[in-house]
């Protein structure tokens, strides 16, 4: 259970470094509420995602884990847990899936994305997923374009949809 209590720590800690890095983004609106609905809305779908994966995650080292184990290999290890997800092929299918999302996808999209939009470290959102969700990342990476949306609205008075 310590390996959790790190991991969201550690999650925590990606969370908080984002949020410094972009301090511009992330302070309040020049105009309207500071924090919108949108906003709102990717926040509670990407702690969601955190939330039931941490419950399922607790389930599986309280279910496998033993007294001796260490988290990176043997019985309730990381290596073990990546393994349990391709035991069948409908296990397969999806966990393949969530690997490309995830480690291709998601770093690639907020990298180049992030860039472009002037979003300091965006290569953070990746390193947040590995902590939280793939869920949590894109929620918290949606959540931070629609902020800087928001400013850029402010700033120009321009409604750029």
């Amino acid at each position: 259970m310590v390996s959790l209590a790190v991991h969201l720590i550690l999650g925590l800690a990606v969370i908080a470094w984002i949020v410094n890095a972009n301090r511009d983004i992330f302070t309040r609106p020049a105009t309207g509420p500071n924090i919108s609905a949108l906003e709102v809305t990717f926040y509670l779908v990407g702690i969601a995602g955190t939330v039931i994966g941490y419950y399922f995650n607790y389930r599986y080292v309280a279910e496998y884990a033993t007294p001796s184990s260490n988290p990176i290999w043997g019985p309730g290890s990381w290596q073990e847990f990546i393994t349990l997800g391709y035991t069948n092929p409908a296990a397969s299918s999806a966990s393949q899936d969530y690997t490309i999302i995830n480690v291709i996808l998601l770093p690639l999209f907020t990298i180049v994305d992030g860039h472009r939009r002037g979003i300091n470290r965006p290569w953070l959102y990746f390193v947040s997923s590995l902590f939280t969700s793939c869920a949590f990342a894109y929620a918290f990476y949606f959540a931070t374009l629609d902020r800087q949306h928001r400013h850029q609205k402010a700033l120009t008075g321009v409604g750029v949809q």
